[in-house]
């Protein structure tokens, strides 16, 4: 299986950050406790550990964002087959004792996201599989906007297992993909639209999503996407933080 076990924020102002995701979607957050850096741990409010923020690296490209890591047996091993398929490295591989192993790295299409050898075999719950059981404040969509979703298939197909099961016409952007891995349903695959950036927007589920929508905009966020109905009865709404960085929610219309 190779499904997201971690999430991480890099924020320009880590404070701001923290203060508002725990406005917003009722995380908890405490110091990792890595030496020498400032990386805060976010959990769900029944302590479940789902991503971590810290400093954007300074001169990196872009503003804040969202990024996911995915499990690899041998991050070296992986480094050489992303790289040799048109995929860049943007970090070269290191290791955190009792963590684990991993790497920065870019799709060919120039979205980046995380590889990492965990140093244990506990089972993550960073995501947790839509409409499969109680998920606040845990991702359940991952959703990849990609300027050419076929090539963007291929690669997570190549090198993760990903296939496409269904889908749902979007007009001139084309088919939204459903993406699994294995059985499990991971989000989807999407075209550009016009405007936007691609890359990745990771969907946190909330308890009523027109209250976490007015939690937003309190707390100096925005809506790009009003609550909009999906399969099953949830509604979903796209929203940026105070620093820019996009996210989802879903959840149901109390």
């Amino acid at each position: 299986m190779a499904n997201f076990i971690w999430y991480e924020l890099l924020a320009d102002d880590v404070a701001a950050a923290q203060q508002f995701y725990t406005a917003v979607l009722g995380w908890q957050a405490c110091d990792s406790g890595i030496a020498g850096i400032d990386y805060r741990i976010v959990a769900t409010t029944e302590g479940e550990a789902i991503g971590g923020l810290m400093q954007r690296p300074a001169g990196s490209p872009g503003g804040p964002v969202w990024m996911g890591y995915l499990p690899v047996v041998d991050v070296d091993e992986s480094l050489g087959a992303i790289v040799e398929d048109g995929g860049s490295v943007l970090m070269p591989a290191w290791t955190i004792p009792g963590v684990g192993r991993m790497a920065l790295v870019r799709d060919p299409l120039g979205a980046p996201f995380y590889i990492m050898a965990p140093g244990d075999d506990r089972p993550s719950r960073a995501f947790v599989e839509h409409g499969t059981g109680p998920a606040t404040g845990h991702v359940v969509w991952n959703e990849r906007i990609a300027s050419d979703p076929e090539r963007a298939l291929a690669f997570f197909g190549r090198h993760f297992g990903w296939t496409q099961r269904g889908g749902m016409p979007m007009g001139e952007l084309g088919e939204y993909r459903f993406l699994f891995d294995g059985p499990i349903c991971l989000g989807a695959l999407m075209g550009t639209p016009p405007g936007e950036t691609p890359g990745w927007r990771f969907h946190v589920a909330v308890d009523d999503i027109d209250a976490a929508v007015a939690r937003v905009r309190a707390a100096g966020g925005r809506i790009d996407q009003e609550p909009g109905e999906i399969p099953g009865g949830e509604y979903s709404a796209l929203a940026r933080d105070p620093q820019g960085a996009r996210f989802g929610m879903v959840g149901p219309r109390r």
